[in-house]
């Protein structure tokens, strides 16, 4: 079981040696992964604990929150992906001025050291840590030298070998690295395929499901819809094929609707996931309210359309259903 802490001062005296990474993770996606399943491999050949550190909330929420990107993942999900990686612990650092005013040298002795007794320092290239970004992977070379710990390098993980196309970088190089900002680009384009090569599983939010306008119900398609302060990063308005995983842990097939319900003249955005395949007289025993559920969004069947009255939207309902239908069972 993964050991999760909220404060170096919950770490056990007696816990190390370990290797330690540190990041913000959103996503978890296969570069992290990578970076992650190099890290417990080389905790296991050296009989030491695999810890990652991750800050909540994002830096960029407390530095810049006006420009702060929306998260891919809230931080539950992040820690239930992270623990499925094989962690032996997660540090979940506050994130504040006071720890961003903290020196490298700081940060490392008395966090990496002095809390997790780090033996080995896993880190990329392009680390920045500490006040200011100030340091560097040379600095933390130089405090490894003077505080006993090895570090570990780590290259980038880009996406050769994953079912993508015509992602090259700017400069018209190799495939693209993994990063946080090409899944939040993919699922701003509602390229949920995409989002989810580059993850590793299928995009999800997770949220309360609260009443509604009861349209669905009233056109036949109940929906169970999530509540606006649900965690995760919200695709692109549009018609999708995915799964609604209840409270209990069942996976219901479904055809989820993001958007306004512009054929009702709507105006906030809304997730709605129906559940399909289920006979019509279980229907309305089918009871979400108050439950917490995940949604998984896995193909995009098409935009949001305003039609020209409910007859019309009823129609293309039934066609998005048996298409989420085919789509879920193609295997």
């Amino acid at each position: 079981m993964v050991h999760i802490w909220n404060d170096p001062s919950e770490v056990p005296a007696d816990f190390g040696p370990s290797v330690v990474t540190f990041g913000n993770f959103d996503g978890v996606h296969r570069g992290h992964q990578q970076v992650l399943s190099q890290l417990i491999r080389i905790a296991r050949l050296n009989h030491a604990r695999a810890v990652a550190i991750t800050f909540d909330p994002h830096p960029a929420q407390v530095h810049r929150p006006e420009s702060a990107p929306e998260l891919i993942m809230g931080l539950e999900d992040k820690l239930v992906a992270l623990g499925e990686l094989g962690l032996d612990a997660v540090l979940v650092m506050k994130y504040s001025l006071e720890l961003a005013s903290l020196t490298p040298e700081e940060f490392v002795a008395n966090v990496l050291v002095g809390s997790l007794q780090a033996s080995h320092v896993v880190i990329g290239h392009d680390a920045r840590f500490g006040r200011g970004n100030s340091g560097d992977l040379d600095t933390m070379q130089e405090l490894g030298r003077k505080l006993g710990f090895e570090v570990l390098v780590i290259s980038e993980f880009g996406s050769e070998g994953f079912p993508l196309h015509g992602d090259l970088h700017d400069d018209g190089g190799k495939d693209r690295r993994c990063s946080s900002t090409w899944v939040r680009e993919a699922l701003r384009e509602g390229d949920v395929a995409t989002a989810a090569a580059v993850l590793g599983r299928s995009h999800r939010m997770r949220g309360e499901v609260v009443h509604g306008a009861a349209r669905g119900r009233d056109l036949g398609f109940p929906t169970a819809n999530l509540a606006s302060d649900a965690s995760g990063y919200i695709p692109a308005d549009g018609i999708y094929a995915g799964w609604l995983v209840d409270q209990a842990g069942t996976r219901w097939p479904a055809a989820i609707s993001v958007g306004s319900n512009p054929t009702f003249n709507g105006v906030s955005r809304q997730v709605e996931a129906h559940v399909i395949d289920r006979p019509e007289e279980a229907v309305e025993d089918f009871d979400l309210y108050g439950q917490t559920v995940v949604v998984e969004f896995v193909a995009r069947l098409r935009g949001m359309v305003a039609y020209r009255g409910p007859e019309a939207l009823v129609d293309q309902m039934r066609l998005d259903v048996v298409q989420a239908h085919n789509i879920l069972f193609a295997r």
